[in-house]
């Protein structure tokens, strides 16, 4: 055993790098934890931040054999029985839970279940670890009920009882990669309770966020990530919130040269006072031709924009289509009124896997073809070969199976789906999310023809750059309502990043001195 004098240290590591092809995901970075803090890891995506995670927890390999050190004993980099058995656990952001399983059978994955005379399960030893081990975190849940039926932050909590199972003594830290993803706002102060336990417990925690609010609200120290180095290393209290927020995203440049597209002055689509799960009265119009998009972290309400507006989900507030008033949950009025949807899950919800090319095109309007109670069969065939040559679909033809196509060629038929109908309002959530540089290409102009045939255009998109590209307008969402409107002259990507992150909110309060 190979021991260091770096004592207040949980974790040091020195001089790591990763290489994907021609990407350098990390550059020779330096990072340690101190022992008893809360420690943040924030940078913008693909700055470096998930890379780093999977090295710890053992899923990617560093470019060179990397030795570490946790509590002052070294391990090796990129070894997940290593790390695990230094005292590493991690909560990452799907929790690797199974929904259907209660609490006792979750905790058991992985560790196992105490067992009595001829490998019986004890049963009740195991309810009574899984009890205490909530209680440790300052849960009291009914351990036999399925993790389906509990709370986003009580799923969490089972999550990371979990992971500190067997590690009572020793040096320990906890990794949570972005924990409040998919929890609601009011479900986060439960959650920094559950992290506050764990630190007072002795457990290091490492803090993986976009969210400023949470870094100021519970983390000692932060690192700062931007295209795989390390920019900043401080303590939380020294460094102002917009600071932090140019170290994390660089200088916002005053204009950037696109001009907005000429747009007609009639309202295509108007919302009033959009309510949803995390949508607080959202008021917002788009007009005919005009390109409009939404920005956001996850948990601003960004993600569930589109769905509410077109009626995928319960919502308040009213949308209007034209001078028509559209009435919540009911997508087949907003597509009677010429309004598509492009959801953000392809497969899950746009694509219908074991049907053709030629039935995924025509899938919203099937109708136009049937006369005399038959299917006009060579009509639609000829459509869809006309939309296979417009979007540049490669596909062996109408037949082709839509699951033999590629993500983005699946992509651009979901999104001609709609343009064969000539909508007059068109919705797309994170429209190329998973697709190929030329793939990203097409579609965006598609985006553009169809703004200029006369189509209003509302983009939700988690990419600053892609938003910088198509849109003449950006609405920046924060805790579920318009936190910013910015116009085309100013939207640059790193602009919008600013405005993502609230550069210009009064700093945050820290609940620790």
């Amino acid at each position: 055993m190979i021991t260091s004098a770096n004592a207040d240290f949980v974790l040091c590591l020195r001089g790591v790098s990763k290489t994907f092809g021609a990407t350098k995901a990390l550059r020779g970075i330096d990072f340690e934890v101190r022992r008893g803090e809360v420690h943040a890891l924030v940078g913008q995506n693909g700055s470096g931040k998930s890379t780093l995670i999977k090295l710890l927890a053992g899923v990617h390999q560093p470019d060179a054999p990397t030795t570490g050190e946790f509590g002052g004993v070294r391990f090796r980099l990129g070894d997940g029985p290593a790390a695990h058995a230094a005292g590493l656990r991690f909560v990452h952001q799907d929790l690797g839970i199974v929904p259907a399983l209660d609490t006792r059978d979750n905790l058991a994955l992985g560790f196992g279940y105490p067992t009595g005379f001829a490998g019986r399960v004890r049963w009740r030893a195991q309810s009574e670890r899984a009890r205490g081990a909530l209680a440790a975190l300052g849960y009291e849940l009914d351990v036999r009920a399925p993790l389906a039926d509990l709370a986003p932050v009580e799923r969490t909590a089972v999550a990371i009882a979990r992971a500190l199972q067997g590690i009572e003594t020793g040096p320990s830290l906890l990794v949570l990669d972005e924990p409040t993803a998919a929890m609601p706002n009011p479900e986060v102060s439960r959650l920094f309770e559950v992290v506050d336990s764990v630190r007072d417990a002795g457990v290091s925690v490492l803090y993986v966020s976009h969210h400023l609010d949470e870094i100021y609200a519970l983390a000692d120290r932060v690192t700062v990530l931007r295209d795989g180095r390390v920019v900043a290393r401080e303590r939380v209290g020294d460094l102002p919130r917009r600071e932090l927020v140019r170290l994390m995203v660089g200088e916002v440049p005053a204009v950037r040269a696109q001009a907005a597209r000429s747009a007609s002055d009639r309202v295509a689509l108007s919302v009033t006072g959009l309510s949803a799960r995390r949508l607080r009265g959202c008021t917002f119009s788009l007009r005919a031709g005009e390109v409009v998009g939404v920005a956001g972290l996850t948990g601003s309400g960004r993600e569930e924009l589109c769905a509410a507006v077109f009626g995928g989900r319960s919502r308040g507030g009213t949308a209007r289509v034209g001078d028509r008033v559209v009435e919540a949950r009911r997508p087949d009025l907003m597509v009677r009124n010429g309004v598509g949807l492009v959801p953000a899950k392809r497969r899950e919800e746009a694509v219908v896997s074991g049907l053709s090319v030629r039935e995924n095109f025509t899938l919203p309007d099937v109708r136009r073809y049937w006369k005399r109670w038959r299917l006009r069969r060579g009509s639609e065939t000829e459509d869809v070969t006309a939309l296979l040559t417009r979007m540049r679909v490669k596909a062996a033809g109408p037949e082709a199976g839509i699951d033999a196509l590629s993500g983005g060629n699946q992509q651009k038929v979901v999104v001609g789906r709609w343009l064969r109908l000539e909508p007059a309002v068109l919705l797309l959530d994170d429209p190329t999310q998973g697709v190929d540089i030329a793939a990203k290409n097409d579609l965006h102009r598609l985006i553009d023809e169809v703004a200029a045939a006369g189509t209003a255009v509302l983009v939700c998109s988690t990419d600053e750059a892609e938003l910088e590209r198509l849109c003449d307008r950006v609405l920046v969402l924060r805790g579920g309502r318009v936190a910013a409107e910015l116009a085309a002259g100013v939207a640059s990507a790193s602009r919008i990043a600013h405005e993502i992150l609230g550069a210009d909110d009064p700093d945050a309060e820290r609940r620790r001195p």
